[in-house]
């Protein structure tokens, strides 16, 4: 049984909650935000990713949120996970310097991780990839994803390339290390490009970045997006995992400082 962990902050969604309205600068449009997003997204963003990896065979879900106890990321759910899925967009800073440490020490000990849309600046990410990860970014328009290595495991069945009505436009510079694969190509009618499906490995893990999947759009509804998902769990799933005591300190491993795909900590 593949095992897989659906992470998400959990935030805009309830943005429209005291709480988390009492420290917004418009606070009317965060609330049509909220509104958007639950239309969407019904049981959150972590409830709809949740659906599309169900719907695979032989995969065991579970879901957690910035707001659990620990993030929902105790060493306990982190040793039974063997694919960590990240969607994050504007709460990368409530995330513990500790917590995105151990998870980075997961992937290099064998457990994948993919990062989904504004994820790409989530810190477990920053640690793997060791740059800044940042882009252009616009309002939405229409995307069309192409696949420029349909010979890649993550590409399975997916089209020579799809379109999406209207998504977030993320555009170069992506300051991102070379990817092992670039696997998907946006274009957009201003006529920006991004590497939108990147692979990488890092120490015994892989690592996966996708770019469709902005909030107020309907990108995880698309099947080719949803297809990329699945094919992506597959392929971040561990072919071997280190235990903890048979490397304690993997981030100073002679091996990985070897290769230099442990991340920013070398």
């Amino acid at each position: 049984m593949l095992r897989v962990l659906i992470w998400n902050e959990n935030v805009q969604e309830h943005w429209d909650q005291p709480m988390e309205n009492a420290v917004l600068r418009d606070p009317e449009r965060m609330k049509r935000i909220a509104e958007q997003i639950r239309e969407i997204h019904p049981r959150g963003i972590h409830g709809t990713l949740s659906d599309i990896v169900k719907e695979m065979e032989g995969v065991e879900v579970r879901t957690a949120t910035l707001d659990s106890p620990e993030c929902g990321l105790s060493d306990s759910v982190l040793d039974e996970t063997d694919v960590l899925i990240w969607w994050g967009h504007v709460a990368h800073d409530r995330l513990p310097d500790v917590i995105a440490e151990k998870i980075q020490n997961h992937v290099l000990r064998g457990m994948g991780f993919i990062a989904l849309h504004s994820a790409h600046l989530c810190k477990p990410l920053k640690r793997l990839l060791g740059t800044s990860l940042t882009l252009k970014w616009r309002e939405g328009d229409f995307c069309r994803v192409w696949t420029v290595d349909p010979t890649h495991p993550i590409a399975r069945g997916i089209p020579e390339s799809f379109e999406l009505e209207e998504e977030e436009m993320y555009g170069e510079f992506f300051d991102i290390p070379k990817p092992d694969s670039l696997i998907f190509l946006n274009w957009n009618r201003g006529g920006e490009v991004f590497r939108s499906g990147c692979a990488w490995e890092r120490g015994y893990g892989k690592v996966f970045y996708f770019q469709p999947g902005h909030e107020t759009n309907r990108s995880y509804l698309n099947p080719s997006v949803r297809a990329v998902i699945q094919n992506a769990v597959r392929w971040a799933a561990p072919t071997r995992r280190i235990g903890a005591l048979e490397c304690p300190n993997i981030l100073a491993s002679p091996e990985l400082r070897h290769t230099g795909k442990a991340g920013s900590i070398l």
